[in-house]
């Protein structure tokens, strides 16, 4: 068996120094838990989300999946979403891909890889979508506008379930938002497609219906 007590170690050079910091940390976070914010990003063990933001444990509420995909059957997203909406009572969810991710490229290369091929599929809707768009771009970039249209389509899909739904008609305060990070700069783009209401949601539909004709 692999060692990994080095991890253990860490661990506790980490927990000490966050004590160090801020005494009591531990102890208040465990009696709580109220973040302001749900993040939905890619497994990539590149893109942290925590670090990325510059967040303590217990300030951001956190879902991963290859690709940073929210799917109306998938019900351990949704569930991880009626969560932070209905009880943590989020105000913010942040759907953050990423560029040159790796599940967007195999889904556009069309490589049989298995199980995943599944997953994978929604992708691909999204890139037949777009496919007058993606063709008048050259090659090399159209992963990267790829990872950023199915960033725009999962803040859609985020924005359609019945929980965000559910809580706009009762007016609770809260907003989806769209970004991308960057693995060769360390900064996140904003993709400019919040979305605060149902009404946001089916304009912003409609717009991108429009630029896929």
């Amino acid at each position: 068996m692999s060692d990994i007590n080095h991890l253990l170690n860490k661990n506790k050079r980490w927990a000490s120094e966050i004590e160090q910091q801020n005494p009591g940390f531990f102890e208040k976070l465990s009696k709580q838990q109220k973040p302001e914010y749900l993040w939905i990003g890619c497994s990539d063990s590149r893109v942290p989300a925590n670090q990325i933001v510059g967040l303590l444990p217990g300030e951001i509420f956190v879902h991963r999946n290859i690709a940073n995909q929210v799917i109306h059957t998938d019900l351990n997203a949704l569930s991880v979403i009626q969560f932070a909406v209905d009880v943590l009572q989020v105000k913010h969810i942040i759907v953050c891909g990423h560029y040159n991710c790796g599940g967007v490229k195999a889904a556009m290369e069309r490589q049989p890889l298995g199980l995943i091929d599944n997953w994978l599929r929604h992708i691909q809707d999204t890139q037949h979508q777009f496919r007058h768009e993606l063709g008048k771009i050259e090659s090399i970039k159209q992963v990267d506008r790829m990872c950023e249209l199915n960033v725009v389509q999962q803040v859609l899909n985020v924005a359609r379930t019945t929980v965000l739904l559910g809580a706009w008609a009762r007016k609770q305060d809260v907003t989806v938002h769209g970004w991308i990070y960057g693995l060769t700069d360390g900064l996140v783009k904003d993709q400019k497609v919040s979305i605060s209401s149902a009404e946001q949601a089916e304009e912003l539909v409609t717009h991108y219906a429009e630029k896929s004709l």
